[in-house]
């Protein structure tokens, strides 16, 4: 059926809207990194630069940006690689295996459990924690301590995805002579491969972003990750405007990438999810 002429346009406007809503401050961003200290002070600065400059982006190198970016980098794949190989084993066992008196739902409600505290409830316990490890002031440390919430969320979502794929696929490949590891390399894997993508792209933006444990955790400039750099040019006196918008501009952009390249697998992933 097909819709009335007023009912597509409206829903276009409405779309448009939405979509300036979404991209202006994106591209105020962007703009901003590019403008001159002097336009900042300036009330009536237009919203693109009059004169572009790239001083706050060297001002930012000059300051040792790409080590903060390589130190967050390191963290974040390390935390989401680490999470979706745990998460997904353990998200497989719940999804293949029954367990007595309901201990699987016990555990899944745990995990709910942990996943609503918040941060502040187990910095402490995680701060003794890696202390006595001797992995405070650690990138290790801090990539260990983000599993206490990207852990918990790659179970809950891999679980959904790994109970839609069909059992009799690893049963018929049992048959066949298949050992549990090629099961799951050849069959759960590919199947789950969308959803993979979606829970790594979610887990990688949740550790990209985290402040509060690198706050707590790292104690010398040289370990700081991006959250923790772009604080530095917020003091009492002044806010550097121009260096947080490139710092922005340049913490967004991994990310971006990341999320272009594998759009394919994050559609195919959102679409899955929702049947």
């Amino acid at each position: 059926m097909r819709l009335p002429y007023w009912l597509t346009a409206l829903r276009a406007l409405a779309l448009t809207v939405a979509l300036l809503f979404f991209t202006l401050p994106i591209l105020w961003m962007v703009a901003a990194a590019f403008k001159s200290t002097a336009e900042f002070s300036s009330l009536a600065s237009p919203f693109w630069p009059q004169q572009w400059t790239l001083t706050h982006l060297k001002s930012l190198l000059n300051n040792g940006v790409g080590a903060r970016l390589f130190n967050t980098l390191w963290v974040a794949a390390g935390a989401t690689a680490l999470s979706l190989l745990t998460g997904f084993l353990a998200a497989y066992t719940l999804a293949r295996h029954r367990f007595p008196a309901r201990l699987d739902s016990l555990f899944l409600l745990l995990v709910l459990l942990i996943k609503m505290m918040p941060p502040m409830m187990v910095a402490i316990p995680l701060y003794s924690l890696l202390k006595s490890l001797h992995l405070l002031n650690s990138l290790t440390g801090l990539m260990l301590a983000y599993q206490v919430y990207t852990l918990p969320f790659c179970i809950w979502m891999l679980l959904s995805f790994i109970r839609d794929v069909p059992l009799s696929l690893e049963e018929a490949a049992a048959m066949d002579g298949a050992g549990l590891w090629r099961r799951l390399r050849y069959i759960v894997l590919p199947v789950c491969a969308p959803g993979l993508v979606a829970t790594a792209i979610f887990t990688l933006i949740m550790a990209w972003n985290e402040f509060l444990f690198a706050l707590l955790y790292l104690q010398t400039p040289q370990q700081f990750t991006l959250p923790l750099f772009i604080a530095n040019f917020m003091t009492e006196n002044q806010v550097y405007w121009g260096e947080l918008m490139g710092i922005g501009l340049l913490s967004s952009l991994p990310v971006l990438l990341v999320a272009g390249f594998v759009q394919r697998y994050l559609l195919r992933g959102f679409a899955v999810s929702q049947k």
